[in-house]
């Protein structure tokens, strides 16, 4: 009995360790020092496999550092493709939602200030609950975001950004990726489509039933930082119930291997449910088109 079709990381040599690509409806953490090419890789999911009848992907952005993530620079130079920024200090246009000349954008970074640290143990009380009066502002423009490119067809999401955090329940960016994962991405479309259209609902209710989705159909790459560099560190890296890390289908680590005398990209695929997946840490190189494993 055949599973669901697998959509493509559009990496060469990734897919075939994949069993074929990645999972519809399933959540793949890929994990990484900055700088090792999470975000090349996040990229290349968000245009793989690019069919005539199936739109790119989206990125939804966490960045909250200083340092730009270049996602714009790097989509250009990889596809040719020109990132619709998402203005996230303005209101959705709920008249427009639906309709066929409206452009919902494929680019949202959604902290307007960028700081050093978005946890709780590095901010005073009173930054701490700005941060989550800003978050909740900018609910109703993330739901928006997600729900308008979904019922254009839609069915690959990346969300990058994300930064080290001792306790993961106490980072804001952890907990907005849990809202966005489990009340955006893993609900039925139309409890979505009542989240953010709230008393316009009612209204809109026979354009909500015009475009349904299937959740199931929608796979989701999130980007993760991490302190650790070496590749090896990664791997013996423990992982705690309840973290993302844990719960994801698919596991991707990323770090710096030693061959001889010089340090190589080394990729691992450490957990994938769903087929057999192979288990040899391979190298990568990063060019102009993005990753691509060593034979």
């Amino acid at each position: 009995m055949n599973g669901p079709a697998r959509l493509s990381t559009g990496v060469p040599g990734l897919d075939q360790r994949l069993g074929g690509g990645l999972l519809p409806g399933t959540l793949t953490v890929v994990v990484g020092a900055s700088g090792i090419g999470k975000t090349q890789l996040g990229l290349q999911f968000a245009r793989g496999g690019l069919a005539p009848a199936e739109p790119p992907g989206i990125l939804f952005d966490m960045n909250a550092r200083i340092d730009p993530q270049s996602h714009a620079d790097y989509a250009r130079r990889m596809f040719g493709w020109n990132l619709q920024a998402v203005d996230g200090s303005r209101r959705p246009e709920f008249d427009r939602l639906f309709a066929a000349d409206f452009s919902p954008g494929d680019y949202l970074h959604v902290f307007d200030r960028a700081v050093r640290r978005v946890t709780r143990q590095d901010l005073n009380f009173e930054a701490w609950h700005n941060w989550q009066a800003e978050l909740a502002a900018k609910l109703e423009t993330t739901i928006a975001f997600f729900y308008a490119n979904l019922v254009r067809g839609v069915r690959r999401v990346v969300v990058d950004g994300i930064e080290p955090a001792e306790r993961p329940s106490e980072s804001i960016q952890f907990e907005l990726f849990e809202y966005i994962y489990h009340q955006i991405l893993r609900k039925d479309d139309d409890w979505v489509a009542r989240d953010l259209l709230r008393e316009n609902f009612r209204a809109q209710a026979d354009a909500v039933a015009a475009h349904r989705y299937d959740w199931r159909e929608v796979a989701c790459v999130l980007l993760y930082t991490s302190h650790e560099t070496l590749l090896d560190a990664l791997i013996a890296r423990p992982l705690a119930d309840g973290e993302l890390l844990a719960n994801a289908n698919t596991l991707i680590l990323m770090g710096k291997i030693q061959q001889g005398t010089k340090l190589s990209r080394g990729l691992l695929v450490a957990k994938h449910r769903g087929s057999a997946a192979s288990d040899d840490i391979a190298t990568f190189t990063i060019g102009e088109a993005g990753l691509a494993l060593d034979e």
